[in-house]
């Protein structure tokens, strides 16, 4: 807590629960089997026998006992994605819209003058300074993961009692919803014989809301997602062309998605986060899709250098804004378009070409 994080717990690694571990690492061999990790190939990879490295934690850390998992909360003040919104706008993930004051003097209300922050990065420094107060009192070895590590942080968040895996396959904190970034320190201190580890319960009951309003039925069931289906996937970790059938479920979404998150109704009284940070910077809210279409790679930079979405980089988030455009049936988009399609990017002059179809059929 006094590193910054919102909640916390611990979970053995290897020593108990063995046959709940060994179903985790065959749902999770299945799940790749079936193609649901899509061209995300990190996810697939395996070591010399021929076994998924997030299988297990000791899969590809051996000497790891333990696990220590801490969360973010990043809900941040702002209307939903569900909420009524103006058709020209598109929709950036709530954990994107994090910045920082600019320098320790300026006012951290002001989100017009904040500078762009990654959850990366604000999640590591945080596990570093636990860890570096860890081994200070513990000889052993460590190493820190934020989304970087060979193990499914969310299974471990699970077993730590940080949260229960929601249908939605996100970690829900009964106080704190389920805004939440995850960071281990995976360690080689074994949890003591006869301590009673807290698993949090699934409370998610009868409740189907994540599943039915998932545009693209990315959830299969509950508790299952098909990654290759899921708007946060095909908007971020998708380089090529978007499939087709998916577009239109799209909607206005260019970069992730929070549907199933904004419709739980554990997040409803979810608390506002004050993490510095992770404060929202209001230029991402709701943006507007032609402000966003106009960026060169100097305006690009300038505005998301440090943040997530400068990873998806900029062709590949206006391919996402031609079909944002396409969706929303404005003919003031069509030149945006027009010149798009003969961009010398394929991709995007491709989906240029399909939202013009579509705006011209409505």
């Amino acid at each position: 807590m006094e590193a910054g994080f919102d909640t916390a717990g611990v979970t053995a690694v290897g020593t108990s629960d063995s046959n709940a571990d060994q179903v985790d690492a065959g749902r999770f061999a299945a799940w790749v089997a079936a193609g649901r990790a899509g061209e995300m190939e990190y996810l697939k990879r395996r070591d010399d026998e021929g076994v998924l490295l997030r299988s297990g934690v000791q899969v590809a850390i051996p000497w790891a006992q333990s696990v220590i998992v801490c969360a973010l909360n990043y809900n941040a003040p702002g209307p939903l994605s569900i909420a009524p919104a103006p058709s020209d706008t598109g929709w950036i993930a709530r954990y994107a819209w994090s910045g920082r004051p600019a320098n320790a003097d300026a006012d951290a209300s002001q989100s017009d003058d904040l500078v762009p922050t990654d959850y990366h990065d604000q999640l590591l420094g945080r596990l570093r300074h636990v860890e570096a107060a860890l081994l200070e009192c513990f000889p052993c070895e460590t190493r820190c993961y934020v989304d970087t590590g060979p193990l499914v942080e969310r299974a471990m968040a699970a077993k730590a009692g940080v949260g229960w895996i929601g249908k939605n396959t996100c970690v829900i904190n009964q106080e704190l919803g389920s805004w939440l970034l995850l960071g281990v320190i995976v360690t080689s201190l074994p949890v003591a014989k006869g301590v009673e580890l807290q698993i949090a319960a699934d409370r998610c009951g009868s409740c189907t809301r994540c599943i039915d309003a998932c545009p693209t039925d990315a959830l299969v069931a509950p508790h299952q997602m098909d990654a290759s289906r899921c708007i946060a996937y095909l908007t971020i970790e998708k380089k090529g062309p978007i499939p087709e059938d998916l577009r239109e479920p799209i909607g206005r979404q260019v970069f992730g998605c929070d549907i199933c998150q904004d419709v739980c109704p554990w997040n409803r009284r979810a608390p506002i986060s004050a993490n510095e940070g992770m404060l929202a910077r209001s230029q991402m809210v709701n943006p507007a899709l032609d402000w966003l279409a106009g960026m060169d790679a100097a305006e690009f930079k300038r505005w998301f250098k440090g943040s997530p979405v400068e990873r998806t980089r900029r062709k590949r988030l206006h391919r996402n804004v031609a079909i944002a455009m396409g969706n929303s049936g404005d003919r003031r988009f069509t030149a945006q378009l027009e010149a798009w399609a003969a961009s010398d990017d394929p991709v995007l002059a491709e989906a240029a070409e399909w939202a013009t179809r579509r705006i011209n059929s409505s």
